[in-house]
């Protein structure tokens, strides 16, 4: 198959849309929020945030249909937050609260609803994935199986598996890759031989880099590639080129400042704003404001059953 690689078009982008801005926005400010929540003593456990990807979910989601199954993983909330646009369905689940997507039961990282489901497990998702798309294909349905994982994934033999049948059965499956270089404290340079686009060119499926941010430019990049993989059932692997700009958790960022600092200056916030600093700003305030109400709101809500502040 065909190995597929492209650098953003030199052409001047039209506007950002407001919808596409306030998305971004609203999971930025909803991840902001959570690690504040973390520093007041108010959430248990620990959260993965998305901070830096949040372009990925919202650049794909006008190209997926509701009837497409997405396997989202640990670093989730911008998959589910892209898809349904329901902040206080999520901080109700992460907090156990009433109003929870999941009954407070599924948390940050294990959550069901419609054709959105998220697990903690790397790698469990694909072979799943590659069974809906499976059913899809035989039921005769133009629908795509679209799983989310990370660089580090591509440590668990399940990917493997799943890719072989995948490409074997002329599976609809999307392979998402966000891969921003560190797996949990490892660096990539470390633990993977060769790249992404060899392992998945060893299945004879096809890849695709991303190393744009920008909205605009990866869904005219990407919208042909998921048409074919929806109607001539060729799975595909697509690997954004990405940044993570805070830890794998909480507190364990192990990086040395210049990498952070490179992370951050490969941030959309900033080039978003300059682009038009007026509604930018306007936006961002909107959707500051929005998640402060949607926080102050949930937490005010009685716990469910079985949980504890």
């Amino acid at each position: 198959m065909t190995l597929t690689e492209q650098a953003p078009s030199g052409t001047a982008p039209a506007p950002l849309r407001d919808g596409d801005l306030t998305s971004l926005l609203m999971i930025r400010h909803f991840e902001w929020k959570l690690l504040d929540l973390f520093a007041e003593g108010k959430l248990n456990g620990t959260t993965h945030t998305c901070l830096g990807q949040e372009y990925i979910p919202v650049s794909l989601n006008p190209l997926l249909s509701a009837g497409d199954f997405l396997f989202s993983n640990h670093r989730g909330h911008g998959h589910y937050l892209a898809r349904f646009a329901d902040p206080a369905g999520l901080l109700a689940e992460i907090t156990g609260r009433e109003g929870a997507v999941c009954g407070g039961v599924g948390g940050s990282q294990h959550i069901f609803r419609d054709t959105y489901l998220s697990t903690g497990i790397q790698g469990e998702s694909l072979p799943v994935a590659a069974g809906a798309a499976l059913h899809f294909k035989r039921a005769g349905l133009p629908h795509v199986a679209v799983v989310y994982i990370g660089d580090g994934t591509w440590g668990e033999g399940s990917v493997y598996e799943a890719l072989n049948i995948a490409r074997l059965w002329e599976l609809p499956l999307l392979v998402v890759v966000e891969n921003n270089g560190i797996s949990q404290t490892t660096p990539g340079s470390v633990n993977m031989a060769g790249t992404i686009a060899g392992r998945a060119r060893a299945f004879d499926v096809d890849h695709h880099r991303v190393t744009s941010n920008d909205v605009r430019h990866i869904r005219a990049e990407l919208a042909p590639l998921i048409d074919r993989v929806r109607h001539q059932h060729m799975p595909l692997v697509v690997e954004f080129d990405t940044v993570r700009l805070g830890p794998h958790s909480k507190g364990d960022d192990t990086r040395p400042a210049r990498e952070i600092e490179a992370a951050r200056a490969r941030d959309w916030y900033g080039a978003l704003r300059a682009e038009d600093p007026e509604r930018f700003d306007r936006l961002d305030q909107e959707q500051r404001q929005l998640i402060a109400g949607v926080a102050a709101d949930v937490l005010a809500r009685p716990l469910v059953a079985g949980e504890t502040a």
